[in-house]
């Protein structure tokens, strides 16, 4: 880890990369936030140097980052230009949970409900078709964890999740466990993924895990997909906040 250096006068000045990573996450920030458009031609390096304060070595850098991203394009002689959304990485972390930070209607986080309720549908039914006692076992542990919980809000929380990766586990889908995981990952740290839990919600989404965990006892695949996807989908319309819904 790089440690702050003195300037001449004795002040303690940040790191070349924590002053990096703050003027990048302000222009992922300007561009997720429409301040910068699709199409707009970005700054000049001499431009963002001066408002930004850094050197011209430090926008160079973030723009390489920004292309990295999906979110520009660099074109020699013809500047920078912003991408629009569909080219974004969404699924890198600071796209995601910068999305997710601006998503006044919950337009990004419907989606993202939907994105992992699909995957976890499939790896659900997966597991269904994998699964041998041990792994029933460990699914058991894993509600008995959430129940053991269920007073604790962030503790069962933890134990929610838990319980999904176990399921992910088993159904031995290494790109679609990854994904998922990111989407979760991002989403849980978000007030507004959290919202606000029903009466008795920890009590529904027991009931529902249970229905999860017979249809992959029993071997039944298309009940496991049924009853997962189900249960991502309806806890995020229980507990989704009031918005303005996208047309």
């Amino acid at each position: 880890m790089s440690a702050p250096f003195q300037t001449t006068e004795g002040r303690t000045r940040a790191p070349i990369e924590r002053i990096g990573a703050t003027v990048l996450n302000d222009l992922v920030q300007s561009i997720v936030a429409g301040e910068l458009s699709s199409g707009d031609v970005m700054p000049p390096e001499s431009v963002l140097s001066t408002q930004f304060g850094v050197s011209r070595t430090v926008i160079r850098e973030s723009m390489k980052r920004l292309q990295e991203k999906g979110m520009v394009t660099v074109a020699q002689g013809r500047g920078t230009h912003v991408n629009p959304s569909t080219s974004w990485n969404v699924l890198d972390p600071l796209v995601l949970s910068t999305m997710i930070g601006n998503d006044s209607t919950l337009g990004v986080l419907d989606d993202l409900s939907i994105v992992r309720g699909a995957l976890e549908a499939e790896m659900a039914a997966s597991a269904a078709s994998a699964a041998g006692p041990d792994d029933h076992a460990r699914l058991r542990d894993s509600l008995a964890a959430m129940s053991e919980r269920i007073d604790d809000s962030a503790g069962f929380r933890e134990a929610d999740v838990r319980f999904h990766i176990a399921v992910m586990e088993l159904s031995d889908n290494t790109l679609a466990e990854n994904i998922a995981r990111v989407l979760i990952a991002h989403a849980v740290g978000s007030n507004r993924y959290t919202g606000v839990d029903p009466e008795h919600a920890f009590e529904i989404t027991l009931g529902e895990h249970e229905r999860i965990i017979e249809a992959i006892e029993t071997g039944d695949v298309e009940a496991a997909r049924s009853a997962m996807s189900a249960h991502i989908l309806g806890s995020w319309e229980r507990r989704r906040l009031p918005s303005e819904r996208r047309k």
